[in-house]
């Protein structure tokens, strides 16, 4: 009898086990996470780029850059870059993608890649109002500073160096701000939307202005803003070309740029 009680509990406890192996739910399937996108921005350009007061980054290229990560599929991951580095940081794949106002010019053509324009704003010289001014000649003898690296470098060298004018590369446009404020500099060659949101709409920029015509020789210029990436990702510039497509024609585009902007920056 206490051989059979103790073959009857052992049975029981084989078929409790079973039991309950039965009953285990099965492991859940991690959820994928969504692709990274990793976005070169230098935050020293408002209204474009800039950051907010808690470190955030911020600006219509922002916008622009989360809005086309939607229509892909991707996360928007900001990587900060000072102007001139940004090429070189790109073809070193420290990013996948460059969405920072940077100008679709033949130069840059030969190394990377671009989508097509997302915008498109024209380029002015700034100098303190009283200036005497006929030509692009009477500003020789003045010292404008200008961004490293930038479209508006390659035309203050290119055009007014050889008439006289002192051309000082910074390597962020607040930096040029900051020395026009305590007289190092006369002036500056920018853009013309940035400058005026970034300068001359601020108390430091009081008493200053535009001077000559408006700047966009595409030998300097190009043809407008646009994503830019390595060579050969063309699947990823399909997706990019479609998506700015897509939000232009949705109104997600014009929502972002009535944020910052009172004319179509799109331009023509």
């Amino acid at each position: 009898m206490k051989h059979i009680l103790m073959a009857m509990g052992l049975a029981a406890s084989v078929a409790l086990v079973g039991c309950s192996k039965k009953e285990e739910a099965a492991p859940v399937a991690a959820a994928p996470s969504t692709p990274e996108l990793r976005v070169a921005i230098d935050p020293t350009y408002e209204p474009f780029t800039f950051k907010t007061a808690d470190g955030k980054p911020a600006g219509f290229d922002v916008d622009i850059a989360e809005a086309i990560c939607a229509q892909i599929q991707r996360q928007c991951v900001y990587v900060e870059q000072v102007w001139d580095s940004m090429i070189p940081g790109l073809q070193a794949q420290q990013y996948d993608v460059i969405i920072s106002s940077m100008s679709i010019t033949e130069e840059r053509q030969q190394v990377i890649d671009f989508s097509d324009k997302y915008y498109s704003t024209p380029s002015r010289i700034v100098v303190k109002e009283g200036t005497p001014f006929e030509t692009l000649a009477s500003l020789k003898g003045q010292r404008l500073g200008v961004l490293k690296g930038s479209t508006q470098e390659s035309y203050a060298m290119g055009e007014l160096a050889p008439l006289g004018v002192t051309v000082i590369p910074y390597e962020a446009q607040d930096q040029v701000y900051l020395d026009i404020r305590s007289g190092r500099l006369n002036g500056t060659v920018a853009d013309a939307v940035e400058v005026t949101g970034g300068f001359l709409s601020k108390p430091e920029g009081a008493g200053f202005g535009f001077v000559g015509p408006v700047l966009n020789d595409p030998k300097y210029f190009g043809t407008g803003m646009g994503v830019a990436m390595r060579k050969g990702r063309d699947d990823l510039k399909q997706q990019i070309n479609q998506a700015i497509q897509t939000i232009r024609a949705n109104g997600t585009y014009q929502q972002i740029s009535a944020k910052y902007f009172d004319f179509d920056v799109y331009g023509d």
